[in-house]
């Protein structure tokens, strides 16, 4: 039996890890700590004797060195995470990304003793644009808006407190997320609920921009399975969990279309997305080595079980509809809402 500490365990990441280990490990005792700022929810947190939720921040270094004290293993997931919003709003993401991750990973240097393992989610977007067409831990570092460069330098800060004091640090990044509970503000989630309204669907740029696109539950196996493995063949290792496999969003969106049986006339291209990147693709090798694990939900199937989620799930998405898009001021000084 273990006690876990998941940071951010009321977004959409974190929920979903949340009830793959609750479903799998009824005896872990769960202990989550969100701020619930507007990404995250009480509605995500299960109501079980067993998760005991905290209101808070993870930049209140007092709560978080009480609560990792209690704990076996820390996941951390709690970040500002959209690349629009982090143009829009860049301090708060620095703030959270950056000395949230600092707080924890010093609690969890103080309590080194009683932590079995600290699991850091990072993103791919910390490798900004593709230099190669698969894309290994030992790309470059070159992220491309203040969202993956707060990552960035949360990642490297995990790093450089496992190289330099020896906390059993591992860390995750993965590529392009999706699935139930996931905010309108992403790709997938908008394009569904646009075509449940039958509204305009907006792709940015002329749509090529291609993504690894890896369903919720694929990445909370690979957790499971970075909880389980030897630490110390883990420990200050980066590993990339993604399919492989690209697609371009403009695909991506036919395909959603497709799949719902409305129209592709609803696709409608607007202005590129300052900070954006062409293309990701995961390497697999390392995943699969010290992980032994491979992605099993094909996007197709993925995308029918977000469909019928956010189809059954009205009232909560509806709350965010005014949230699916912020205003930003482009190179040119245009305001664009994107």
């Amino acid at each position: 039996m273990k006690t876990i500490l998941i940071t951010g365990g009321a977004g959409f990441m974190g929920s979903n890890f949340v009830r793959y280990l609750l479903k799998k490990y009824p005896d872990y005792k769960l202990i989550v700590l969100d701020a619930l700022t507007y990404a995250g929810c009480m509605e995500n947190v299960p109501r079980v004797p067993n998760v005991r939720f905290w209101f808070g921040n993870v930049r209140n270094a007092e709560l978080v060195d009480t609560l990792i004290s209690q704990c076996d293993v820390v996941v951390h997931f709690a970040a500002e995470t959209h690349v629009t919003r982090s143009i829009y709003d860049n301090l708060l993401f620095f703030e959270t990304d950056v000395l949230g991750t600092q707080c924890i990973a010093n609690a969890v240097l103080k309590n080194n003793s009683n932590i079995e393992r600290f699991i850091h989610i990072s993103t791919s977007e910390v490798y900004g644009a593709a230099r190669f067409d698969v894309m290994d831990e030992e790309h470059p570092l070159m992220p491309a808006s203040p969202y993956a460069s707060a990552k960035a330098g949360a990642d490297r800060l995990v790093y450089s407190y496992w190289h330099t004091y020896g906390i059993p640090a591992v860390i995750i990044r993965p590529f392009n997320n999706y699935g139930p509970y996931q905010h309108l503000e992403k790709a997938v989630p908008r394009f569904i609920t646009s075509c449940i309204l039958n509204e305009p669907i907006n792709i940015h740029g002329d749509g090529k921009m291609s993504r690894d696109w890896l369903f919720v539950e694929d990445l909370c196996n690979a957790l499971d399975l970075a909880l389980q493995g030897d630490i110390n063949e883990l420990k200050g290792e980066v590993i990339n969990v993604g399919t492989g496999k690209s697609i371009e969003i403009g695909t991506l969106a036919e395909m959603i279309v497709d799949l719902m049986g409305s129209s592709r006339s609803l696709l409608r291209y607007v202005g590129d997305r300052p900070g954006q990147v062409m293309r990701h693709r995961s390497s697999t090798e390392k995943a699969q080595k010290l992980l032994e694990w491979h992605y099993s939900v094909p996007i197709e199937e993925g995308l029918k079980r977000s469909i019928d989620w956010y189809k059954k799930n009205h009232s909560w998405w509806e709350k965010q509809l005014w949230m699916r898009s912020v205003p930003i001021i482009t190179k040119d000084g245009k305001i664009e809402e994107h």
